[in-house]
């Protein structure tokens, strides 16, 4: 199970974007499209991409590499 869930859809250039630079920083995660979910489209419709981890802490867009990175750290198990 990913301890990341990436929300997006997948007509978001925006979100291509945040899952490419995850991919390229090794994280482990899920994509969750939230147009399949009106609570979830009702909640991130506006914010999307939006990366949350396991603990419930969320990186908004825009996010560069260095608080993705930040973000990662803080979201490790232990920290």
């Amino acid at each position: 199970m990913s301890m990341l869930t990436l929300y997006g859809t997948s007509a978001c250039h925006l979100c291509e974007q945040a899952a490419a630079m995850l991919r390229q920083a090794g994280a482990d995660f899920s994509e969750v499209d939230i147009s399949e979910s009106d609570a979830l489209f009702e909640r991130y419709g506006l914010l999307i991409p939006v990366l949350r981890a396991q603990q419930g802490e969320e990186l908004n867009w825009p996010f560069s590499e260095v608080e993705l990175q930040q973000f990662l750290a803080a979201s490790r198990p232990g920290t």
